[in-house]
Protein backbone atom coordinates (compact mmCIF):
# COMPACT_ATOMS: atom_id res chain seq x y z
CA UNK A 1 0.00 0.00 0.00
CA UNK A 2 1.23 3.29 -0.97
CA UNK A 3 1.47 6.66 1.51
CA UNK A 4 0.54 9.10 -1.62
CA UNK A 5 -2.36 9.76 -2.53
CA UNK A 6 -3.15 11.19 -5.79
CA UNK A 7 -5.27 13.88 -7.14
CA UNK A 8 -8.14 12.78 -8.74
CA UNK A 9 -9.00 15.92 -10.72
CA UNK A 10 -5.55 15.20 -12.60
CA UNK A 11 -7.31 11.95 -14.27
CA UNK A 12 -8.14 13.48 -17.92
CA UNK A 13 -4.93 15.69 -18.41
CA UNK A 14 -2.92 14.16 -20.89
CA UNK A 15 -0.15 15.72 -23.04
CA UNK A 16 -1.43 18.22 -26.00
CA UNK A 17 0.18 16.16 -28.59
CA UNK A 18 -1.89 12.94 -27.66
CA UNK A 19 1.67 10.77 -27.03
CA UNK A 20 -0.18 9.39 -23.93
CA UNK A 21 2.17 11.60 -21.53
CA UNK A 22 0.25 12.02 -17.79
CA UNK A 23 0.89 13.80 -14.87
CA UNK A 24 0.28 13.29 -11.55
CA UNK A 25 0.47 15.61 -8.04
CA UNK A 26 0.59 12.79 -5.05
CA UNK A 27 0.50 13.96 -1.26
CA UNK A 28 2.67 11.54 1.14
CA UNK A 29 0.36 10.95 4.16
CA UNK A 30 2.42 10.07 6.38
CA UNK A 31 4.77 13.04 5.79
CA UNK A 32 3.45 15.66 3.99
CA UNK A 33 5.89 15.86 1.41
CA UNK A 34 4.07 16.58 -2.53
CA UNK A 35 5.14 14.46 -5.38
CA UNK A 36 5.08 15.77 -8.83
CA UNK A 37 5.63 13.03 -11.50
CA UNK A 38 5.34 13.21 -14.98
CA UNK A 39 4.57 9.78 -16.85
CA UNK A 40 6.56 8.07 -19.32
CA UNK A 41 8.43 10.96 -20.58
CA UNK A 42 10.43 13.91 -19.36
CA UNK A 43 8.21 16.88 -19.95
CA UNK A 44 4.85 17.18 -21.22
CA UNK A 45 2.99 20.17 -22.92
CA UNK A 46 -0.13 21.23 -21.18
CA UNK A 47 -3.45 23.17 -22.47
CA UNK A 48 -3.34 26.59 -20.60
CA UNK A 49 -6.74 24.97 -19.01
CA UNK A 50 -5.00 21.47 -18.27
CA UNK A 51 -2.03 23.92 -16.44
CA UNK A 52 -4.32 25.50 -14.46
CA UNK A 53 -5.46 22.35 -13.18
CA UNK A 54 -2.18 21.15 -12.24
CA UNK A 55 -1.69 24.62 -10.52
CA UNK A 56 -4.78 23.61 -8.64
CA UNK A 57 -4.05 20.44 -7.76
CA UNK A 58 -0.12 21.71 -6.66
CA UNK A 59 -1.81 24.33 -4.18
CA UNK A 60 -4.58 21.61 -2.53
CA UNK A 61 -1.22 18.84 -2.24
CA UNK A 62 0.58 22.04 -0.41
CA UNK A 63 -1.87 22.64 1.80
CA UNK A 64 -2.82 19.05 2.66
CA UNK A 65 0.93 18.81 3.02
CA UNK A 66 1.19 21.46 5.25
CA UNK A 67 -1.44 20.33 7.50
CA UNK A 68 0.22 16.52 7.86
CA UNK A 69 3.63 18.37 8.48
CA UNK A 70 1.76 20.71 11.65
CA UNK A 71 0.17 17.58 12.72
CA UNK A 72 3.18 15.30 13.01
CA UNK A 73 5.47 18.09 14.29
CA UNK A 74 2.51 18.31 17.45
CA UNK A 75 2.66 14.58 17.84
CA UNK A 76 6.22 14.37 17.80
CA UNK A 77 8.12 17.66 19.43
CA UNK A 78 11.08 18.19 18.54
CA UNK A 79 13.62 17.91 22.34
CA UNK A 80 14.83 21.06 23.88
CA UNK A 81 18.74 21.58 22.67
Amino acid sequence: MSAFTSDAALDDVQDTTGNGTEIDVATNLLTGTVRLSILWTQEILLSPDDAAKVAAALARAADQGRHISARNSAEHPEPPT
